[in-house]
């Protein structure tokens, strides 16, 4: 699918559905993209009422860098596979701050560089 392609599919998306939006809580791309990793095999609203007393403490890719792994398994348990989430959101914040200034790239070429997004 080329660009012209996708911006049609994506006019066409918002006249159908113009009030269409995220049902995800996130105050950030970073928190976004640890909610998207969060919900993988699990419900957006389990997600939504686990996050905020983690996102209270933790909210920066240097937060969760530094977070001990098993302290987060403890904290994102609810949402199952809480292993392999874990391993890949502390993953996904170090290769943010070496990789990207601690900052989710823009583009998809380099979102899926990053651990638990591909």
């Amino acid at each position: 699918m080329n660009k012209k392609d996708v911006t049609k599919v994506i006019e066409i998306l918002k006249k159908n559905y113009p009030d269409a939006k995220c049902s995800l809580d996130f105050n950030s791309p970073f928190e976004m993209a640890v909610a998207v990793m969060l919900s993988a095999q699990c419900t957006d609203e389990r997600v939504n009422k686990t996050t905020p007393s983690i996102f209270s403490k933790y909210n920066t890719p240097e937060d969760f860098a530094s977070i001990d792994l098993q302290e987060l398994e403890k904290l994102i348990h609810p949402c199952g596979f809480y292993k392999n989430k874990a391993k890949n959101i502390k993953t996904m914040s170090q290769q943010l701050i070496d990789n990207f200034d601690g900052k989710v790239p823009k583009t998809m070429e380099e979102l899926l560089t990053l651990s638990g997004i591909r």
